[in-house]
């Protein structure tokens, strides 16, 4: 974790101005793909999948009970190369006090560690709410509070084509942006089965997928990102 993001709230990254980052292969326009509430049965072996067939690396913001429930799929995510992310234990939106925001973001912390042996300085509070304990914690153990630039809303896709849907995310994205999709939560086949004219409509437009600790550390000296 480069010690710019330690402690601090991410929406996008904002990218080395280095001429020679680039040159020396680093791609001109990353951009990470991030999915939310898993690991689901069904869904994520279904979304590991396409990211496979496509070469993609994504970060999965994973919640603590879905680990418990399918170890298998979070040994799975792990084993395919893709970051992990904390997205509490329970997945709820009440006030956290301080030991409270603590037992939901340590005890998913451990188990993910029992599981895979990953340790991860990736949180993402539920709903994005920031003011309810769980980011105060999360700040002062030094994680980085991963927000989106870019909100896909795919948890109601239903309401729109998958095209709509995908043509609204091409609007917002941007190099060093941050994609917020769902592998889990409920019923995400929509999301399954836009992700791959997604990823070939982003690659079209130029560009490459990394995941978020890969992003934060193409990240200038002088980030995007406020403490709160």
């Amino acid at each position: 974790m480069p010690v710019q993001f330690q402690g601090r709230t991410i929406r996008e990254v904002k990218l080395n101005s280095d001429p020679k980052a680039t040159a020396q292969g680093g791609p001109a326009k990353p951009i990470a793909l991030t999915f939310d509430d898993g690991p689901w049965p069904n869904t994520t072996p279904e979304v590991l999948n396409v990211l496979k067939k496509n070469h993609v690396k994504a970060t999965f913001f994973i919640v603590g009970k879905q680990v418990q429930k399918y170890p298998q799929l979070m040994k799975q995510v792990v084993g395919e190369g893709h970051a992990i992310g904390n997205h509490t234990w329970s997945h709820q939106y009440h006030h956290y006090n301080n030991p409270a925001a603590a037992h939901e973001i340590d005890r998913t912390a451990d188990l993910v560690y029992k599981t895979t042996g990953v340790k991860t300085s990736l949180f993402r509070p539920p709903a994005g709410i920031l003011n309810n304990g769980l980011a105060t914690y999360a700040h002062e153990k030094k994680y980085a509070v991963v927000m989106w630039s870019v909100d896909t809303k795919d948890w109601r896709s239903q309401r729109t084509t998958a095209q709509g849907w995908i043509d609204n995310i091409l609007k917002q994205a941007k190099p060093g942006g941050i994609v917020l999709l769902h592998d889990g939560g409920g019923d995400r086949s929509k999301t399954v089965q836009a992700l791959p004219q997604l990823i070939a409509q982003l690659k079209k437009r130029g560009y490459q997928f990394v995941t978020v600790p890969e992003l934060l550390e193409m990240g200038d000296k002088k980030p995007k990102a406020s403490k709160g």
